[in-house]
């Protein structure tokens, strides 16, 4: 899948997100996406790497200090 169909998937969420709100106001729309995709994503990650938070991390450009604690932010450690 190449960035732009990530693009345009992040895109036609939040045109819906936006719809169903129904003129209402968005609140902390910032931190509703990152907290979205940054469950699925480490899931996966975790996933393909087999569990090495040393090649996780590698793959997702972070400190494993940083990935150790986003793990346990989201109930995954252990």
């Amino acid at each position: 899948m190449s960035q732009t169909l990530i693009n345009d998937c992040v895109r036609r969420t939040l045109d819906q997100y936006f719809r169903d709100l129904g003129g209402e106001e968005p609140a902390g729309l910032h931190e509703l996406m990152v907290r979205s995709v940054e469950r699925p994503l480490l899931e996966q990650v975790m996933s393909r790497a087999e569990g090495n938070q040393s090649l996780a991390a590698q793959w997702l450009g972070i400190n494993r200090n940083t990935l150790r604690r986003k793990l346990l932010e989201h109930g995954l450690a252990g």
